[in-house]
């Protein structure tokens, strides 16, 4: 049996065939999605949302009846300005956006370890007890009864108190609190989104148990993103290998094991059918942002980017994935933005078939407008 694992995520990932109806709908589905690039998140989502009377399969961006232009930030913004969706460090200290819901017991699994591995960082900026209770004390009071404000606003506020005596403290002060589950990022204000107090802004958490969450992480991760590994969710986590154990001992029986490779992979088992669906979708052309879940949301990436150009998406490994071209679930090439329409300029890999770069000037047309 041979399985069509890069065709088959994107299935999973919502890239083709039908999309999830809202944007709230998609980080639901996704779970966390990396989100510290900011616009390429917000055109993650919409690459992933339903267009309205798109036929079904047909799949370009992406929205639902309340969502906004199919090609504009409307939709995801609303659910970040309603408190559906948030944007915060739930795991691997990386900003991802999650469902508003799921953020707590994310970072009741994840947080303990991140903050005891800063340590040492805290160390080295100076940071204290008494100062990390300081800047919490000063934070609560500025949001407490429902109010945001804007990060350099928090920022001038440590500053009068005399917090930000070392570069990077900053940053450091408000990754602490979100780890702690003090703040969060919330409601958008231009290009960027306002802070907030998280038990205010999420008055109705959910609030399962430590092994039911487990279950529940495995589960949704392999729903969204099989056919994936053990060692994916891992990676993607950051979780234990016995927290692993644990939520995959919950969740196996509602997923499907194939062999790839003498590996074992795992996937939602309706993720076969939703391929068979969108063949002739997944065989042509997709752009996608950088640090899309397709990229990074696994630990070995070579079912979809052949290793000899992870150079090409990752210049010198510097942890900055450039926006990719794919065609038939592979990654073929990088592009950027040129001027401020919507022309955009391909860095294929290879010299591409001329069905290729038509396809790459219909998905430029239709990319997502997050500016």
């Amino acid at each position: 049996m041979t399985v069509d694992v890069a065709r088959l995520r994107l299935a999973a990932q919502r890239l083709v065939g039908p999309r999830e109806p809202t944007a709230a709908a998609v980080v639901r589905w996704m779970t966390a999605m990396q989100a510290q690039d900011y616009p390429g998140a917000l055109a993650s989502v919409m690459l992933r949302t339903e267009r309205a009377g798109a036929p079904d399969g047909g799949g370009a961006p992406h929205r639902g009846p309340d969502d906004g232009d199919a090609t504009d930030h409307r939709g995801v913004r609303a659910a970040l300005d309603t408190g559906a969706v948030v944007r915060s460090w739930p795991m691997r200290g990386t900003l991802h956006l999650v469902p508003a819901e799921d953020l707590g017991w994310m970072l009741a699994l994840t947080s303990e370890r991140l903050l005891t591995g800063a340590a040492r960082r805290r160390e080295q900026l100076g940071i204290d007890e008494a100062m990390l209770g300081r800047a919490t004390t000063l934070a609560v009071e500025a949001l407490n009864g429902g109010r945001s404000i804007r990060r350099a606003e928090l920022m001038a506020l440590w500053e009068r108190a005399g917090l930000l005596g070392v570069p990077q403290c900053g940053y450091h002060l408000l990754w602490h609190l979100s780890q702690r589950g003090v703040t969060c990022f919330g409601p958008t204000d231009g290009a960027e989104q306002r802070i907030v107090l998280l038990d205010e802004w999420v008055p109705a958490p959910h609030r399962p148990g430590r092994e039911e969450a487990l279950g529940e992480w495995v589960r949704r991760y392999f729903l969204s993103h099989g056919p994936a590994t053990v060692a994916d969710f891992r990676s993607w986590t950051k979780l234990t290998a016995a927290d692993t154990r644990t939520g995959l001992a919950l969740a196996r029986d509602r997923l499907e094991a194939v062999d790839v490779g003498g590996v074992e992979h795992l996937m939602d088992p309706a993720t076969p059918q939703r391929l068979a669906d969108a063949r002739a979708e997944a065989g042509g052309v997709l752009l996608l942002p950088g640090f899309d879940e397709l990229i990074l949301g696994y630990a070995d990436r070579t079912a979809t980017l052949d290793p000899a150009h992870a150079e090409r998406v990752v210049p010198g490994g510097n942890g900055m994935f450039r926006p990719t071209v794919l065609a038939r679930g592979r990654v073929v090439g990088t592009w950027r933005r040129v001027g401020r329409g919507r022309r955009i300029e391909a860095e294929p890999f290879t010299d591409l078939p001329a069905t290729v770069r038509r396809g790459i000037e219909r998905r430029a047309a239709e990319y997502p407008a997050v500016a």
